[in-house]
């Protein structure tokens, strides 16, 4: 299936489309206070009701938050609006607290596990989240990361439809072998980007009751393990094939299994339906990649590098071909992944040559394409992370252990990180060509809860766009320069509800 895929996309000259394919973020991380614990503080009341908001949300704590951005075809603009977003955090935390910026929590002692597991203020999710915490256990809970929203054009999907129409009765079962055949070769690499991503090498205090015998020495990504943010071997969900991954996922939930779809943290989830019922005759919209540790080594808490790999590794993906024994090569994947997250971050993977292999097919990919300087670019710079083991972020972090914890570095970090945020001449750096009113005005609608996008008009003027619930409202800076922010929001959009009553713990 989906034979010459590579010469088809160089037929119709669709590489730069591939390359702009959307790319969104959900960054998960924890609030800790000034002697880096978990924070003791209620979830920020600045901001809007996490029944609805778009960009802020918690997950398993209530110390955890979750930054989400829009799609966007632009790793810059992504990167933007997540500087934003980050800002919009900062400036809207209370007491002394900071952002952790580790995937593996900071220490955690009986009366922080006590306290994370008594207080939970969303309600409508209180049954999932209990059951998990006696599923899993709370620690399980408290790991963060970073998912990768990915889809592609829907121009290239229809383009390249036009050449398999004898082989897929429809453009829905196209697109879901495009998505599914890049899945499946995620599945089969992901050991790679464990090895260049990596960035969970030890546990802290308090993580384990036991620590297991292979976390006894600094790993790659604990998260990324058997011990991390995974579910119980007995219950993982193949990636054979599409019909027996939504044949098996929604029996696990059938029969209790799983709470629900949302229990299934697998290295991509299928995402744009309801029910795993529903993708096979309405379409996967597209891939959760849920891969990365969060990075201490950049304040929006993931790599740069990282995604613009990820975009030309996506092609890669994509074009090559599934091998034959493809249940084989998935099972040896699995256990590759396993073994790689497992390494000494300081040692070469034993699976360099595989990986050799892999950047050599890329190269001929992007010649083939003609990739233009930034994708040679990061392709070089990858390559040499593979080659040198020193360089992958697991390794940088074993430099800034003491006394088998990171965490006097990671709260260094995360002071350095609070200063520089709110250090800034500008409100919101990202967005230094509007006024202060105007970066204030726009402050608080991302706090409550409203979505932001700047766009501009045939003169070239900057037009301010917000939207609240399929409500508009576009003005221009000057309407922006009001005494009371977030009461002239309450005026364009009437039915935005107020803000949370401020809870105290």
């Amino acid at each position: 299936m989906l034979d010459n895929l590579l010469a088809v996309i160089r037929e119709e000259n669709l590489s730069e489309q591939l390359y702009h394919s959307l790319v969104g973020l959900e960054i998960e991380e924890q609030r800790i206070d000034q002697h880096g614990r978990l924070s003791r503080q209620p979830h920020p009341s600045k901001l809007g009701s996490r029944t609805f908001h778009p960009y802020l949300q918690t997950d398993f704590t209530e110390t955890q938050l979750e930054v989400i951005t829009d799609p966007n075809p632009n790793i810059g603009g992504t990167l933007d609006q997540l500087d934003t977003l980050q800002t919009v955090v900062y400036r809207s935390l209370e007491g002394d607290d900071r952002i952790w910026p580790l995937s593996m929590p900071p220490v955690m002692d009986a009366d922080d596990l006590k306290f994370v597991a008594g207080h939970f203020d969303r309600p409508a999710i209180r049954p999932y989240r209990e059951y998990l915490l006696k599923k899993y256990g709370i620690q399980h809970g408290c790991m963060t990361g970073v998912h990768v929203n990915y889809s592609l054009p829907d121009p290239v999907i229809h383009r390249l439809y036009s050449h398999y129409t004898k082989e897929f009765d429809s453009l829905v079962g196209f697109k879901n072998a495009l998505y599914f055949r890049i899945t499946q070769n995620f599945v089969r690499y992901q050991w790679l980007l464990t090895y260049l991503f990596g960035a969970s090498p030890i546990a802290e205090k308090g993580f384990f009751e036991t620590t297991p015998d292979a976390l006894k020495r600094p790993v790659r990504s604990i998260r990324n393990s058997r011990y991390g943010f995974v579910n119980f071997p007995q219950e993982q969900v193949t990636y054979a094939s599409l019909p027996a991954h939504l044949t098996q996922l929604q029996r696990l939930i059938d029969d209790g299994t799983y709470f629900s779809a949302h229990e299934f943290y697998g290295p991509v989830r299928l995402k744009g339906q309801g029910n795993a019922r529903d993708f096979l005759t309405g379409g996967i919209q597209y891939l959760e990649l849920r891969d990365f540790d969060n990075t201490p080594f950049t304040a929006n808490g993931v790599s740069r590098h990282a995604l613009y790999f990820l975009k030309i590794f996506m092609i890669y993906l994509l074009t090559r071909d599934l091998p034959d024994d493809l249940n084989g090569a998935l099972d040896a994947a699995r256990d590759q992944n396993q073994a790689v997250a497992l390494e000494n971050p300081l040692a070469p993977t034993q699976y360099q040559a595989a990986g050799e292999r892999v950047f050599k097919e890329m190269r001929a990919m992007a010649d083939q394409l003609q990739a233009h300087t930034e994708q040679w670019s990061v392709i070089d710079d990858l390559e040499e992370v593979l080659m040198h083991p020193e360089l992958t972020p697991a390794a940088k972090l074993m430099e800034h252990v003491e006394q088998d914890s990171l965490m006097t570095y990671g709260q260094a970090v995360a002071r350095r990180w609070y200063q520089e945020r709110l250090g800034t001449d500008q409100l919101l750096p990202r967005l230094k060509q509007l006024s202060e009113h105007a970066q204030r005005f726009v402050l608080v609608a991302m706090q409550d809860g409203i979505r932001f996008f700047q766009v501009r008009d045939e003169d070239g003027e900057d037009l301010l766009m917000f939207t609240f619930d399929g409500v508009t409202q576009v003005l221009q800076d000057r309407d922006t320069k009001v005494a009371d922010p977030d009461k002239r929001l309450r005026l364009l959009f009437p039915d935005l509800p107020p803000l949370p009553a401020p809870l105290h713990y």
